[in-house]
């Protein structure tokens, strides 16, 4: 009988402890669960930043010789390039032109530059002006010299002394200018390497270059002169390597 009574106080003493566990155990769960509902388990959002917006592009009014046209400034990058850009392959490195602006691929961006001197270009700027030097035209735009050469043009370095932005009254350009036709079918990469290397030749010829300045001191129909002889031997060089000239 005292047996079953122990027994029996025990079971009601394990009971009770198993109780008070349980209900320790639920309070404790309870705001757990209400912290993990709210959240999910990942910490309470925070107010998204957002991002500056991109910087204006620089540019500028260029405004030599009435030109009055707006281009960027040079060092300024772009993550891509016009859509109707021209390329054009100098000394084995790639130049992308658009309306006047020249570009080059550096990492991940297009950055504008100043074209090199003696870069040979297969068309005109859309947009230029011409000015007259030793009765000599150059054609301007964005800050860069062009004159005209068999094929197309060049950049040259820019005429030291008084421009005139008048034409003189009989222009050499139209006379002097060459039209080349590839005979044989040359690619693009091969006529602008053969320009390239008959313009060396007739410099060496002639002892003229249209890509450098005009030296001081020479009058304008020794310029135009020396300047007809390089044009002459820039057309018999292109003639040998298997293009029409006229």
């Amino acid at each position: 009988m005292i047996y079953n009574l122990n027994l029996k106080k025990y079971f009601a003493v394990v009971l009770s402890i198993i109780m008070i566990l349980a209900i320790g155990i639920s309070g404790f769960a309870e705001p757990w669960q209400r912290g993990r509902s709210k959240g999910h388990g990942r910490a309470p959002a925070q107010g998204v930043k957002k991002a500056p917006p991109p910087a204006a592009q620089k540019s500028f009014v260029d405004s030599r010789y009435r030109h009055n046209r707006s281009y960027p400034v040079r060092g300024e990058s772009f993550r891509t390039l016009p859509r109707d850009h021209r390329v054009v392959i100098w000394d084995r490195s790639r130049y992308y032109h658009h309306h006047g602006v020249w570009y080059r691929h550096h990492g991940s961006r297009y950055v504008v530059v100043a074209p090199p001197i003696g870069l040979f270009v297969p068309f005109s700027p859309l947009f230029y002006t011409t000015v007259w030097f030793h009765g000599i035209p150059y054609y301007y735009a964005n800050a860069t010299y062009y004159t005209s050469t068999p094929g197309g043009y060049v950049v040259v370095e820019p005429p030291q002394g008084e421009v005139s932005e008048t034409p003189p009254a009989s222009s050499e350009d139209m006379k002097n200018r060459l039209f080349i036709y590839p005979r044989k079918g040359q690619s693009q990469a091969q006529q602008d390497n053969d320009r390239y290397e008959c313009h060396k030749w007739a410099v060496d010829q002639t002892n003229y270059d249209p890509t450098a300045a005009i030296p001081q001191g020479l009058s304008a129909n020794q310029a135009m002169q020396m300047r007809a002889d390089y044009q002459r031997a820039m057309a018999a060089c292109l003639d040998g390597r298997g293009y029409t000239v006229k």
